[in-house]
């Protein structure tokens, strides 16, 4: 479809397949042909403000989780959820308590809230180091734990998740960011349910911008107990939720059984990458997402490749699982085997 001829002047927009576009861990895959249709027809309404809040989306995604609509907050985006937790339980000063490295997102979030962060390094594979977070946890008014977690894909098991939030101080909210959770199969999947019951200080992170494919319309949500969540929906902005959310998270739900196929087809070619990563001898993390991770020193050889990838301090590199093509560029920069270590150094991440 040609594009309007105004747009020059402000840029083209992203090529929806980009083969060398593996930093910010998109789909690969354009939105559903389903999904495309919906949003077509939603277009005509685009005259009309949405929902002053977003009951309705609010409602649709409580009734598909099996929560109650009063526990569930919308957001723009997984990060718009975040800050409004941040708005709502944080004062200026106080501590957040993160791993190092996380999210690109929560130190500039942390840092917009005016809040102290304090940073846990994790293990050399890339894993949570959850005891001394509930340490630190301790003087904090806000803990993250990513699961699967970002930049290394890695998974804490379920039972360590829960000795985790034993630990932490009812006072202090945990964030459980579960932005990639649609990539775990269901018994590596927390019982998240039953968590918000017993951990009222617990919320529940989730975006419809990885597995769903929708990272430009800018859809989040989370959960929590009710009495939490009703605090952080007092942070809703009014008309915040495009009309546009809505049409795409309804019309995302009736093609579920395309979308798993699609997450298959993502899970089946991160496992293709890794086993050839392993091959060739280069260590990678233990990922359980859509991305792979590599500690080390990649920064030179990334750059020389024309694969945009996300870098790390220390060169580590997060690269995005694209299709074979991307895969198959991703090999080639890697290469020669012989140059890269089999196994991680002690400080690799």
């Amino acid at each position: 479809m040609a594009l309007p001829a105004g747009l020059g002047a402000v840029g083209a927009l992203p090529t929806a397949t980009d083969p060398t576009a593996l930093s910010l861990n998109e789909n690969p895959f354009p939105p559903l042909p389903s999904v495309q249709t919906a949003l077509s027809a939603s277009i005509e309404a685009a005259n009309r403000y949405p929902e002053y809040l977003p009951e309705r989306l609010r409602s649709l995604i409580a009734g598909r989780i099996g929560v109650a609509d009063d526990q569930i907050v919308i957001g723009v985006g997984a990060t718009g959820v975040i800050m409004q937790v941040l708005h709502a339980v944080t004062d200026p000063g106080e501590t957040m308590v993160m791993a190092a490295p996380t999210f690109d997102g929560y130190p500039i979030f942390a840092q917009m809230a005016r809040l102290r962060s304090v940073t846990v390094a994790l293990d050399a594979h890339g894993h949570h180091d959850l005891e001394a977070m509930a340490a630190a946890a301790a003087g904090a008014r806000v803990v993250v734990v990513c699961r699967p977690h970002n930049p290394t894909g890695t998974v804490e098991p379920a039972a360590d998740i829960d000795w985790f939030l034993s630990q932490v101080p009812p006072q202090t909210v945990v964030l459980l960011d579960e932005a990639y959770a649609e990539f775990l199969p269901p018994d590596s999947r927390l019982d998240t349910m039953s968590l918000i019951a017993r951990y009222p200080n617990l919320v529940v992170i989730r975006t419809f911008s990885k597995a769903y494919g929708l990272a430009g319309l800018r859809i989040g949500y989370g959960f929590c107990a009710p009495a939490l969540a009703r605090r952080l929906w007092t942070m809703q902005l009014p008309f915040g939720v495009a009309i546009t959310a809505l049409v795409a998270v309804a019309a995302s739900f009736d093609a579920e059984a395309e979308l798993q196929q699609r997450i298959r087809m993502i899970a089946g070619e991160r496992r293709y990458l890794q086993r050839r990563l392993r091959a060739a001898g280069v260590y990678s993390a233990d990922s359980h997402a859509n991305f792979v991770y590599l500690p080390g020193d990649w920064r030179g050889v990334f750059d020389a490749s024309g694969l945009r990838v996300r870098h790390y301090a220390g060169g580590g590199v997060r690269i995005t699982v694209g299709d074979r093509g991307s895969t198959r560029a991703v090999l080639a920069a890697v290469a020669p085997p012989t140059a890269n270590p089999r196994t991680p150094p002690e400080d690799a991440v």
